[in-house]
């Protein structure tokens, strides 16, 4: 295993996780993951608020599509999410339940539109809490609404943050 190599894994329903996964890239040459279900929800319309909370709400783990990697490879891994009811994506969800992660540096990002990550970092910090340190957390507002330039000046600040910290730990 490369000691340094990182990893982002997120799920993105409207482009906001994604872009920051790929400022993320960007700034540290991490490699990305993109998980997708099986049976994606619309990403327009009332229908995909009552869907995807009741969804994250109850602990749903839809399918997702197949994917190949290997977490034995990477000693940092970024999960980045949307919120949904204040809780994490069910995608992420299915995928902390369908993969062992341990001794690993974690640290997540979240996207929202509404009041924040609720109880998303929390939920995340007690799944992983066996055998894994984590390193930080960051929440963005409507990242492709905002200024971009100040999106990516905020998560390169934390990035800097974070990488100090993964390389003591």
């Amino acid at each position: 295993m490369d000691n340094d190599k990182k990893l982002v894994v997120f799920y993105s329903l409207q482009g906001n996780t994604r872009f920051i996964a790929e400022e993320i890239k960007k700034n540290i040459g991490c490699d990305l993951l993109e998980i997708k279900l099986k049976k994606n929800i619309k990403s327009k319309g009332f229908m995909k608020y009552l869907i995807g909370g009741i969804q994250a709400i109850t602990n749903k783990k839809p399918e997702l599509l197949p994917y190949e990697i290997n977490l034995d490879d990477y000693k940092t891994i970024i999960i980045g999410t949307p919120i949904w009811a204040g809780h994490f994506s069910p995608a992420i969800n299915s995928f902390l339940s369908e993969n062992e992660i341990r001794n690993k540096n974690i640290a997540a990002y979240c996207c929202f539109a509404g009041s924040g990550s609720g109880k998303a970092f929390k939920i995340l910090k007690e799944i992983l809490q066996d055998d894994n340190t984590f390193i930080g957390e960051l929440e963005i507002q409507d990242p492709l609404k905002t200024d971009k330039d100040g999106v990516s000046l905020k998560v390169n600040k934390w990035l800097d943050k974070i990488m100090n910290k993964s390389v003591s730990a």
